[in-house]
């Protein structure tokens, strides 16, 4: 991989750098934000490595202003954020405004390494339409449609609705929900997954007859196509 790593602590940087290319890939370093925001604007990357407490720009206001690009290179480059900010508010905003991964420090460099593999594997995967029933969900332009309507939905809602799209018909654990939108040992719970639920059914399911998204109780919740003719989901 073509590794952007964004991380002003001279000796993080290096030890970062020199772990990576060990591994065989090409790492290009930047020191601050801006020179961050500029590499990645500017050449193409598999993966971005993104610190938050960064000189110029922190790594959240790089994060929202490369999902809000026009380019759809930098606009769809997987970013893990890795930080010493572990506070879920904090954990949640970085998600919310663009973070596919969100890493806290103290962190084990194996479980990093895996963690960008598994994220080139996703932004590959994630190129093709997502699909349900009459909902159709683009990664590649982060468009959501039910029944040709545009639904308007948050970054961590898509994240919630690409997890359960990509397991159509199967129960998607709370654990595994959690810790696809907001990391491994987050400290995001329970209610907070039920309350981007909530929000997420309100606007997929709530305004149309037929629901698509089912809570299985004390295990985790699951998407699953409709009987057109009776207006509900299918059991089995």
């Amino acid at each position: 991989m073509h590794i952007l790593i964004v991380e002003d602590e001279p000796e993080m940087l290096t030890m970062l750098c020199g772990g990576l290319e060990e591994q065989g890939h090409t790492v290009t370093p930047a020191c601050d934000g801006n020179t961050g925001l500029s590499l990645a604007t500017s050449r193409s990357f598999d993966v971005i490595v993104l610190d938050v407490l960064l000189p110029g720009c922190n790594g959240f206001e790089v994060a929202r202003t490369l999902r809000a690009s026009k380019d759809a290179e930098s606009c769809h480059t997987p970013i893990l954020m890795l930080t010493a900010c572990d506070a879920e508010d904090q954990v949640i905003e970085g998600l919310d405004l663009g973070a596919d991964y969100y890493m806290t420090k103290p962190f084990s460099f194996r479980e990093l390494l895996a963690r960008l593999m598994s994220l080139q594997r996703q932004s590959v995967m994630a190129r093709s339409c997502l699909r349900v029933d009459d909902l159709v969900f683009d990664p590649e332009k982060q468009s959501v449609k039910r029944a040709g309507t545009s639904i308007d939905l948050t970054r961590t809602e898509r994240t919630l609705l690409a997890c359960l799209l990509r397991s159509v018909g199967t129960t998607v654990s709370r654990q595994s929900l959690m810790s696809q939108v907001w990391g491994e040992g987050s400290r995001v719970g329970n209610s907070t997954l039920d309350a981007f639920m909530n929000l997420l059914r309100s606007k997929v399911d709530a305004p149309y007859k037929r629901k698509l998204i089912q809570t299985t109780r004390g295990v985790g919740y699951r998407i699953r196509p409709v009987a057109a003719s009776e207006g509900w989901p299918l059991r089995r």
